[in-house]
């Protein structure tokens, strides 16, 4: 901190004392302030050299923004990667303390990485009257529309000799869901967390998740509907009593109008003694520049936010922390149950083909039943079946292939659309034990690549000599096996692509049962999305029961979850389309 007069610096090392008493200064300063301006100056100087004095050793580890009122300094956190997750670490870890983690969820814009330096601030103890601040949060260059956070960050504050709290702090930023972007940045922070909550090296219990809203949300729009289905739907059962709602922008009046978009939205979280969600309301000026006309309406924003911050940290105190080995198993089966049904909606589709190609094949060749008794040859035309390769759109994004898909070469599949978190495919959330769980074979992940292309079902109009085709039937049976005749042969293939449709449809229906046994929240969007595409295959089916149960879960779907249906098909710009009708 440098002060100057017209002639000479005054620098922190000079006692104010000293200061005064030199008759230069008292002459520099004599025609602007009378003496007990000087006074009152003086005991500014004084208090802000303690503060200096206070915090020295977090501004020898930050660079200064500005030096204004307050002086703002960015802090120089440690810097590192876990997988595609960044960390960044202040202070030195004491292994006697006790550590919380925070999640922070919400919409774009909210105020999540201004509640980051928040709680550093407030766990160093830095208070109005210090005019100082700190920035732990990294600014990006984005429009006011965009999110200040592009990727998921790990903020670890440990022990400073000036920490006050008696815990260090892992806080997760994640980027704002319901950007404008489009969804598919909303589904791969739903990996990015999976990626941190099941790596040896990443977070495995958490004390709270703060779902992060501004005071002024009056109304539930279709955007905070989908916000808030997007984050709830993340977690296990065994985290409602943790999930909390951190109000930003707050003058500290009770915060009605969100307290009733909570309700209406029927969120899962901890509740006062009042049964009303669990809040803690926060003012979000701590860094704006002081000015006698604002200087009221500054000092009121820290009362508020030292009060949200004393309660919440409180809360932090009491709460025991949650294992996160449910949410995992929700991440993981929501990650994979998408995975299935797009699957199962390519292999359908060309189950479906090959039906119709059997079909008119067994027409044509009824109408030559005669050239068939005597074996003479004749030609059939019909619509044949193949596979193609379709190049996608590509481009990085958090330096891997954001459209990027896992296909497998050997059962030429799509087994994982759109691929987000990992570079190949034996890190991806579809390979379990070395094997892929979606592909038919459930080949080895050495069997699939990660690249911007797709398997896509086609058809052709082609004309076949009959003895070929039975030669292409007849030409994997061994010796002591019946040799069944053309048709035979085609009515065996009937049945099995009915069985293989059936077992991938089961597949994809356990995939539902089990999400509503774990899930938090059960009436998602992301599980609704496919219901009236296993109902519908169900029904073709015949059954009843499993019609029945999912015609349940269907009628569940209240007007909040309807708005979040309705918000995410009007941004699905990209990717498989699902088949959903939202009334």
């Amino acid at each position: 901190m440098l002060f100057t007069c017209s002639s000479a610096p005054w620098t922190v090392n000079e006692s104010v004392t000293d200061i005064f008493s030199s008759r230069h200064h008292r002459t520099c300063l004599s025609p602007q302030l009378s003496p007990a301006g000087i006074t009152m100056f003086s005991r500014i100087f004084q208090r802000n050299i303690n503060t200096t004095e206070k915090y020295k050793d977090i501004i020898s580890k930050s660079s200064l923004i500005s030096s204004g009122s307050p002086a703002l300094y960015q802090l120089r956190p440690k810097k590192e990667k876990i997988g595609n997750l960044t960390r960044m670490t202040v202070g030195e870890q004491n292994p006697e303390k006790k550590n919380k983690t925070i999640l922070f969820v919400g919409e774009t814009g909210a105020g999540k990485s201004t509640l980051v330096n928040a709680l550093f601030n407030c766990s160093m103890g830095v208070k109005f009257e210090d005019n100082i601040w700190f920035e732990i949060v990294e600014k990006e260059e984005r429009s006011q529309y965009e999110s200040q956070t592009s990727d998921v960050i790990v903020y670890e504050i440990f022990d400073f000799k000036e920490k006050t709290l008696p815990y260090s702090l892992t806080i997760i930023d994640t980027p704002g869901y319901g950007d404008t972007t489009g969804n598919e940045k909303d589904a791969a922070v739903s990996q990015r967390l999976f990626d941190l909550f099941s790596s040896d090296d990443g977070v495995h219990e958490i004390i709270a998740v703060g779902l992060v809203m501004k005071a002024s949300e009056n109304r539930l729009s279709d955007r905070l509907r989908y916000v808030f289905d997007s984050v709830v739907s993340l977690f296990g059962k065994d985290l409602e009593k943790n999930i909390i709602a951190l109000i930003t922008h707050s003058d500290g009046r009770k915060p009605e109008n969100v307290l009733q978009a909570l309700h209406a939205a029927n969120i899962k979280c901890a509740k006062n003694e009042r049964k009303q969600p669990l809040y803690f309301l926060f003012d979000n000026q701590q860094s704006k520049q002081r000015k006698q006309e604002t200087d009221m309406v500054l000092k009121n924003a820290w009362k508020v936010t030292g009060r949200g911050m004393s309660q919440f940290t409180d809360f932090l105190e009491k709460s025991g922390p949650q294992k996160l080995m449910t949410t995992v198993e929700v991440l993981n089966s929501r990650i994979r149950l998408t995975a299935c049904i797009n699957n199962l909606q390519d292999r359908i589709k060309l189950i479906e083909l090959k039906q119709t190609e059997i079909t008119q094949t067994q027409e044509a060749l009824k109408k030559h039943e005669q050239e068939m008794k005597k074996n003479e040859e004749f030609t059939v035309e019909f619509e044949e079946v193949f596979k193609d390769k379709e190049t996608i759109d590509g481009g990085k994004w958090w330096l891997v292939f954001f459209k990027g898909a896992i296909t497998c070469k050997v059962c030429e599949e799509n087994c994982h659309y759109p691929c987000t978190m990992v570079p190949s495919p034996e890190k991806c959330v579809v390979v379990k034990g070395g094997h892929c769980t979606v592909c038919t074979r459930k080949c080895p992940a050495s069997d699939h690549v990660k690249e911007e292309k797709l398997y896509v079902n086609k058809t052709r109009r082609v004309r076949r000599i009959v003895k070929e085709m039975k030669e292409k039937y007849e030409k994997n049976k061994a010796e002591s096996e019946k040799k069944s005749s053309l048709l035979e042969n085609l009515e065996k293939e009937m049945k099995d692509l009915t069985a293989e449709k059936t077992r991938w449809l089961e597949e994809s229906y356990q995939h539902v049962v089990r999400l509503e046994q774990i899930a938090l929240n059960v009436d998602s969007v992301s599980t609704h999305v496919h219901l009236d595409f296993l109902i519908e295959k169900m029904k073709e089916k015949g059954d009843t029961e499993k019609v029945q149960k999912l015609e349940e879960m269907r009628k569940r779907v209240d007007e909040g979850t309807r708005a979040g249906l309705r918000y995410m098909f009007g941004k699905l710009a990209a990717g498989k389309p699902v088949k959903e009708t939202v009334k």
